[in-house]
């Protein structure tokens, strides 16, 4: 229904963005990492976004660009992924790294995401092996700022983690390597914290 929303970020969260077009509408944005957008708050962006209809909400998801956008809905079409396997698996890599697991059929990659087992993996790459159109990986650090609360940024990291459904024991091993590190953004810790997870 909404092929993409123009308008200014206005607010981040751990889950989502606000994107408040021209007309004064704020539309709540659930996305693979809302601290990709850091950098561009209270900046006009371009969001590729997709709306799922569920018997209990009506949800709009984001991505920085249409081919992060076309893996989402790939996946999203597997038995067994829903939305939040979707964005866990697109905020810890590229829609080319996902690929390349697929085509490979490297299902232990795929397995490292929460919410992802074997029988689920082997079911993504049976239904999507040799048909997933993502030619060029999500530039890495896109919209990485400068920044000197090292404390505050690791915690909003753990918060975004947290959203993308990993576990309080895994979130606490790695808030314990987040603190020996100094991260210039939340995207940069998001990274760091997705990178200890699925090692």
């Amino acid at each position: 229904m909404y092929a993409y929303i123009r308008g200014t970020v206005t607010e981040l969260q751990p889950s989502h963005i606000v994107v408040e077009t021209s007309s004064g509408i704020g539309y709540e944005i659930q996305t693979p990492n809302s601290y990709r957008f850091q950098s561009q708050l209270q900046q006009q962006v371009i969001v590729y976004t997709s709306l799922i209809v569920r018997e209990d909400a009506q949800l709009l998801y984001g991505f920085i660009n249409q081919e992060e956008k076309t893996m989402f809905l790939s996946l999203i079409k597997v038995t067994g992924i829903g939305p939040k396997s979707a964005l866990a698996i697109l905020a810890a890599s590229t829609p080319a790294q996902v690929k390349r697991a697929i085509e490979q059929e490297d299902d232990a990659y795929l397995t490292q995401f929460p919410g992802i087992g074997k029988k689920t993996a082997r079911q993504i790459i049976l239904d999507l092996k040799g048909k997933v159109a993502v030619d060029t990986p999500v530039e890495s650090g896109l919209f990485a700022v400068e920044s000197n609360e090292n404390e505050h940024i690791y915690k909003d990291a753990l918060l975004a983690l947290d959203a993308l459904g990993y576990s309080k024991r895994e979130l606490q091993k790695v808030e314990k390597a987040m603190q020996k590190e100094v991260f210039e953004s939340v995207d940069a810790a998001v990274k760091f914290g997705l990178k200890q997870l699925i090692g």
